[in-house]
């Protein structure tokens, strides 16, 4: 086992770490100011003007493959610059990237769809998600019925990441209605033009989700996306992949929240003695600091095991919950450090705190997580120490 970055590791990841700090954390305070007047954090103008900027340091396609351009870094490296990137709340995204389905499109929709979306000149979105099929995704209701050549759409899909500003969707509804999300699932890649509509929903934090609206939608044959009734595979293998990308996000974020309280704890005097030395104080920095450790190489090891060609649902799950659940307990204690201060808006802690708390809930629950650990132990298809 080798348990350290390489020499190449190591400089991307330093790297990328320079990139953030000059490029990306001196607009947190722009960024702060524009969305408490209701306003995006940045512009897309400015993200791909920062875009461009990472793409001449060679970040462009971090995992694509380098058949499309990328530079096919791996799942590990994902991670790691993840974990970089996540130390920051600006929302920033390096170039090149496209879901990971959508790779299984046809020569045709490649042009259309997969090339278009790395080139940055299209934004995807990935509608799964319904009003009464969150964490049971087999209840999905949205209906598609075969009318010639075309299949029409009807439903609704709701907290949609990217849906305000799609042009196009990887849409997830029912064409066999006997099997339903039992083999009767087909996922169709839908321009907006077809004639679906979006909704913004306010959430407590950053994020900012669509409702997408499809009354009648028309959608040729053509744009179905892998095979008919065969959506719901590629479902769980985009949520999959989604699940330890959170605890990266989370561990990151941690990082940079646990060295806030650490710088604060030294400057902050009470009673004649600064935090620091107040006992309290000491070991909610101490316990963050090993959750965060704990958090960090759960993450390292499902994206290790991925790179390996391996199954790493459950690891993956692993990571999801706990990096989730610990990102949540290291906002508190830092946001309870600072005291009032911390609870104001003119720090980000309480956006982090708000931002937070929606990382135990979409890309599967805790309680599904719990599930999904639980059942894979309990049935045999993992044994404790699989992964060592």
């Amino acid at each position: 086992m080798h348990l350290r970055l390489t020499e190449e590791q190591r400089m991307v990841q330093q790297t990328v770490r320079k990139f953030v700090q000059k490029e990306l954390m001196p607009l947190e305070p722009e960024v702060l100011r524009n969305e408490r007047e209701g306003k995006p954090g940045i512009t897309r103008q400015k993200l791909r003007e920062l875009q461009k900027k990472a793409a001449d340091m060679g970040f462009w396609g971090i995992n694509t493959p380098k058949e499309y351009g990328g530079a096919a870094l791996g799942h590990l490296m994902q991670a790691i610059i993840t974990m970089e990137v996540s130390k920051t709340f600006v929302p920033f995204t390096f170039g090149g990237h496209a879901d990971n389905i959508l790779y299984y499109c046809n020569e045709e929709q490649k042009k259309r769809y997969l090339i278009p979306t790395l080139k940055g000149e299209k934004i995807s979105c990935f509608a799964f998600t319904e009003p009464g099929a969150g964490s049971d995704t087999r209840r999905i209701q949205m209906s598609a019925r075969k009318e010639g050549s075309h299949w029409v759409l009807n439903g609704e899909k709701i907290f949609i990441t990217h849906g305000n500003e799609a042009d196009f969707a990887m849409v997830f509804a029912v064409t066999d209605k006997e099997k339903q999300g039992h083999g009767g699932v087909t996922c169709f890649l839908v321009d907006r033009e077809m004639g679906w509509r979006s909704e913004y929903i306010h959430t407590m934090g950053s994020w900012g989700p669509a409702s997408l609206i499809f009354e009648n939608v028309r959608v040729p044959e053509e744009n179905i996306l892998g095979e008919l009734h065969g959506g719901y595979k590629l479902g769980l293998e985009w949520i999959g992949y989604q699940r330890w990308m959170i605890g990266a996000r989370a561990v990151g974020s941690a990082e940079r929240l646990l060295q806030m309280a650490i710088d604060y704890a030294k400057q902050r005097i009470t009673f004649g003695k600064p935090l620091a030395e107040r006992q309290a104080i000491q070991w909610q920095i101490a316990d963050s600091a090993v959750e965060i450790e704990a958090a960090k190489w759960l993450v390292l090891n499902a994206a290790w095991t991925l790179d390996q060609g391996e199954d790493n649902r459950h690891l993956a799950s692993m990571a999801k919950l706990f990096g989730a659940n610990m990102g949540n307990r290291v906002v508190d204690r830092v946001l309870q450090i600072h005291g009032g201060m911390g609870y104001t808006k003119e720090l980000p802690i309480e956006r982090w705190y708000r931002d937070a708390r929606v990382w135990r809930i979409y890309d599967g629950t805790d309680e599904i997580q719990r599930i999904i650990i639980a059942r894979n132990l309990l049935k045999g298809y993992v044994k404790l120490g699989d992964f060592l």
